[in-house]
């Protein structure tokens, strides 16, 4: 958990970067991130140097390149002068010329890149404008703990979040509550192999991985899956250079070495090597747009015949997924009672031709301040055989936070998210009161998801989940909207005695009659 005092410096940073002339939150998060792109250049260096030094062997991968003199050189500066434990100890203007003409067009051009984060690196540009704002940032991140997972990804979550709170480019991140709801209701493996193909910050594919450390520790005391774990679980696609070197900065300060995020324009290039291949997909895509046919790409359109990007999405998550892979995704309420040929035609695929799992509607509210649209996370799983028996239903009508503009924690912190008192010291706190759960109701959700085969079918279409069985979906015309099944809790008046009603109206009647006549009598 980040301290105050780092959270004051971030802040005291962040607003240096807009006194500065850079407005844009994107480029102040995108230069951080290179400056902790170049400092963990720095610190794998050191690490291989202790270990040679320790073995008394040579270095098995120089970063740093040590050329044919001993002394290697970038544009006549040596080497050595690039790493961030030099250049860090200089005045600001001599630093400012460092990184600016030397550590800059080297990360451009580094030999080795076989990282995703350092092949993201190579159209790095250097924007911040004074040396005095590179040494109050350089500063800033000598003080963070690089060697602890936990404070640099709390750092970078922070940081993301100031992304999500300036406005106008929150649309590229998911709250991180409901991620985290949607990576605990999929329940990631080891053997999992996690996309998203609208990747963004990654922050499902983080989440992903931290519920992995917490569930299965025993993936990093064996050699096969701490591998697959490192280089082979986690894959993510965006066709934004951007986000790309964020996201994979997130990846690697969240202790994932060699994730694959990568270039890919999902709904346009064909999916050949890439389909059939993952287990689990996770995602949030951008929705309300519309593409032209000849754009698109042709093995999608042979799934769903349509321009709308969130069908198109839905097909692209079915054309990658293994058989029996599962698939959490947000989507826009239209998807669940759209009446186009496209809308039913998909609808119709996820529950006849695989396995829909269940719906979650939530709040309209969970994507303010940016957009107020009404949305529902779809979970199914790929069987290309059917199998859909009964859909699970959830009507989230509270997240923890305020559904305005302004988001504000209905909660305190360690009331909030889907393990509330997830670090309480005594049983009683883990759970929620009556009224905290009435405004906290992913804990309910997730709890409940677990017996959706079992208790939940016997819940009556008046409580907050319910199932509904495939017959009466089908009848339904494949409408998926909670409403459509959903029964209103009857006053109490509409289950008393007819016969009690009329006496009781006569009464009325008679003491009205009476009134009339004291009226009359009085004029």
């Amino acid at each position: 958990m980040l301290t105050g005092e780092l959270r004051n410096k971030i802040d005291t940073v962040w607003n240096a970067f807009w006194s500065g002339g850079i407005a844009n939150p994107l480029e102040v998060m995108e230069q951080i991130t290179y400056l902790l792109f170049i400092r963990g250049l720095d610190d794998a260096h050191t690490r291989e140097e202790n270990k040679a030094n320790r073995l008394d062997k040579p270095m098995a991968r120089r970063i740093f390149p040590e050329g044919k003199d001993g002394i290697g050189k970038a544009g006549g500066l040596p080497y050595e002068e690039l790493r961030w434990s030099r250049f860090r100890n200089k005045a600001p203007a001599q630093m400012f010329t460092i990184v600016a003409d030397h550590v800059f067009p080297f990360i451009r051009t580094m030999a080795g890149a076989d990282t995703a984060h350092a092949a993201h690196m190579k159209d790095a540009r250097f924007t911040i404008p004074t040396p005095g704002l590179l040494a109050k940032v350089v500063d800033l991140l000598a003080d963070v703990p690089m060697e602890d997972r936990d404070t640099k990804g709390d750092l970078y979550e922070y940081m993301l979040g100031k992304i999500a709170s300036a406005g106008q480019n929150g649309q590229f991140r998911t709250p991180r509550h409901i991620i985290e709801l949607m990576v605990e209701m999929t329940a990631p493996g080891p053997k999992d192999v996690i996309c998203d193909p609208a990747s963004g910050t990654c922050g499902f594919l983080v989440a992903a991985g931290e519920y992995l450390r917490d569930n299965h520790p025993e993936i990093f005391r064996d050699a096969a899956l701490r591998d697959h774990f490192h280089e082979g679980m986690f894959h993510g696609f965006d066709f934004d250079g951007t986000m790309l070197r964020i996201g994979s900065m997130n990846m690697l300060l969240h202790g994932i070495e060699k994730p694959d995020i990568r270039y890919k324009d999902s709904l346009a290039e064909e999916h050949g090597g890439d389909a059939d291949r993952y287990s689990l997909v996770l995602a949030n895509p951008p929705f309300a747009g519309s593409l032209d046919y000849d754009t698109t790409a042709k093995d999608l359109q042979k799934i769903v015949k349509t321009k709308k990007t969130e069908l198109l999405f839905l097909a692209l998550c079915l054309k990658l997924m293994t058989p029996g892979g599962r698939a959490a995704v947000i989507v826009p309420d239209g998807v669940l009672f759209g009446s186009s040929i496209a809308h039913k035609a998909i609808r119709k695929m996820l529950v006849e031709d695989h396995r829909l799992d269940g719906i979650v509607k939530l709040p309209s509210g969970v994507f303010r301040p940016y957009a107020g649209v009404s949305t529902a996370i779809l979970l199914f799983t790929k069987t290309n055989s059917g199998g859909t028996d009964y859909v699970w239903f959830y009507d989230l009508k509270a997240d923890g936070y305020s559904l305005d503009d302004k988001r504000s924690a209905l909660l305190p912190v360690g009331r909030l998210g889907v393990h509330p008192g997830k670090d309480a010291k005594s049983v009683a706190d883990f759970e929620l009161t009556g009224e905290e759960a009435l405004k906290n109701n992913l804990p309910d959700v997730a709890a409940r998801w677990v017996v959706r085969a079992g208790a939940e079918r016997h819940r009556t279409r008046t409580e907050q989940s319910f199932c509904v069985p495939k017959s009466e979906i089908v009848a339904a015309d494949y409408d998926l909207s909670l409403n459509r099944y959903k029964e209103l809790v009857r006053e109490a008046a509409s289950y008393r005695n007819p016969k009690e009603i009329i006496a009781e109206m006569k009464s009325l009647e008679r003491e009205i009659s009476n009134r009339i006549d004291k009226l009359e009598a009085m004029l």
